[in-house]
């Protein structure tokens, strides 16, 4: 993160907050009144977060002997909370860090957000770095471009590291506009040699390259309306910028080892996301057609979920998922392995007081029949402890699928957090 950007934000967020509090004592003739806003600053901070344990064990042996079957790592993530100005203005600070064994790689720190964030009736200005979803479906977030992944803390992709930014929401009757100028191109982190799951042969981020350099490397800029008519949820997008997800060449290092470089392109992604729900049914969708990395391509992901509510009275909601992914990439292009895939998942919520959730789901590939399973369990334990449980199992992928590198990749992740 560029050190001045943050000084700027907090010197510009500090100002905002003294001219806010000084505008209750016009004159200032007192100086109590300086030691008023003084303790306003640094008083009535909510300070919340989690520190969490994690066991990553995984079933079979690595293809590579320097691997490891067992991963035990720790984390740290709190959260720093202030507003001011009648609630006008807040200011948020989330760090992360997290401390691995054995994979180097995973041993990070990141700033999640650091955000001074203004809000009025009909706009909201938010600067400093944030994280910013967008996207409807189960299976894959196409839609989703703003931040870039931290494939080292799961490779779900889920995970996302914060992303310097400025974003004006302009709030009217017909919808919402966000614009948003991205400040700094950040790198995917991908596990090191003697991690897990790891490509073969292994990313060597250190020589990743760009197709632009300087500062259209490092600016971006997109847009996205959005707007709830009756049942439907709309969102359209557009994303102009360095990619996300890099391209992959294969080359050797000065070892002579084989490694495979990143290569990040300018893109242009427009995306669109479209979610009616009606009583216990839920139809999504979600696609994008992107230019810019070789030639142009379409992605979509379209899908319904029903939901059972409090089953014989039990309390118990059952939910029925079923997706459909396609990428016009097909099976050469490393970053499109659901291209042809089917999501067919049951969503269990306990509606108890531990507030016990099981997702539990299965990938099948379409053309090969090969299949990936994953379920996700999470419960609370007393008040501020919470356990959460992952399995990730792949089957049947052959030798010509991309997948077929994590034929020995079998794993359950348990993760313990305590939430202050």
């Amino acid at each position: 993160m560029n050190n001045y950007y943050l000084c700027g934000l907090l010197i510009l967020m500090l100002t905002s907050y003294v001219q806010a509090e000084s505008s209750k004592f016009p004159l200032q003739e007192k100086e109590e009144d300086y030691f008023e806003i003084a303790h306003g600053l640094f008083s009535n901070w909510e300070v919340s977060g989690k520190i969490s344990f994690e066991e990553l064990g995984f079933f079979k042996n690595s293809l590579d002997p320097i691997q490891h079957n067992n991963y035990l790592s720790g984390s740290v993530e709190p959260e720093l909370y202030k507003e001011w100005d009648n609630g006008k203005q807040s200011f948020t600070f989330v760090p992360f860090f997290r401390y691995a064994q054995h994979d180097t790689r995973r041993t990070h720190f990141d700033i999640r957000e650091l955000t001074w964030l203004i809000a009025e009736q009909n706009w909201e200005l938010r600067l400093g770095i944030r994280k910013e979803f967008w996207g409807v479906t189960e299976g894959v977030h196409l839609v989703d471009i703003i931040n870039q992944t931290d494939l080292v803390e799961n490779n779900d992709t889920e995970d996302k590291l914060g992303q310097p930014m400025i974003n004006l929401a302009l709030i009217q009757d017909w919808g919402t506009v966000d614009l948003f100028l991205l400040l700094g191109f950040r790198d995917r982190t991908y596990p090191g040699v003697e991690g897990r799951l790891r490509s073969f042969p292994e990313v060597s981020v250190n020589e990743a390259r760009y197709e632009k350099n300087g500062i259209e490397k490092h600016l971006a800029y997109a847009a996205r309306w959005s707007h709830s008519i009756g049942d439907w949820d709309i969102g359209l997008s557009n994303f102009y910028g360095m990619s996300r997800e890099p391209s992959f060449t294969l080359e050797q290092s000065a070892t002579g080892a084989q490694i495979l470089v990143p290569y990040y392109e300018l893109i242009n992604q427009t995306g669109l996301e479209l979610q009616l729900t009606y009583e216990s049914w839920i139809f999504k969708h979600e696609a994008i057609v992107r230019a810019g990395q070789v030639k142009p391509f379409y992605a979509a992901a379209s899908g319904i979920e029903y939901t059972l509510f409090d089953i014989a009275s039990s309390g118990l909601d059952v939910g029925l998922v079923l997706e459909y992914m396609y990428d016009s990439r097909g099976k050469i292009h490393p970053s499109a392995i659901l291209q042809d895939d089917f999501l067919v998942a049951l969503r269990f919520a306990f509606n108890d007081v531990q507030s016990t959730e099981i997702l539990a789901g299965m990938f099948i590939d379409k053309d090969n029949g090969s299949q990936f399973f994953n379920i996700e369990a999470s419960r609370r334990l007393a008040e501020s402890f919470k356990i959460e449980t992952e399995i990730r199992l792949f089957n049947g992928a052959p030798k010509t699928d991309p997948a077929y590198i994590l034929r020995n990749e079998n794993h359950i992740r348990i993760d313990l957090s305590y939430y202050f």
